[in-house]
């Protein structure tokens, strides 16, 4: 009984490391697009597509964080 409840916990405290990781993430990815395009306007377009596809990387991957982080519940 107390095993399954420290379980839960751990599984998400795991799911909650894992959605902070990803906003991390996504914030550094966003920070080096700004400074990218700031510094180079005319690749505004390649960095912008760049920077979405990372950021659906960095999603993904979160998002499987999460999910085994809730299914090592039990």
């Amino acid at each position: 009984m107390v095993l399954g409840a420290v379980v839960g916990s751990v599984a998400a405290i795991g799911a909650g490391i894992a959605a902070i990781g990803a906003g991390i993430g996504i914030g550094q990815i966003g920070k080096g697009a700004v400074e990218g395009i700031s510094r180079q306007p005319e690749a505004a377009n390649d960095i912008r597509s760049s920077m979405i596809i990372a950021a659906a990387f960095v999603e993904a991957v979160a998002l499987f964080a999460v999910v085994v982080a809730l299914l090592g519940n039990g």
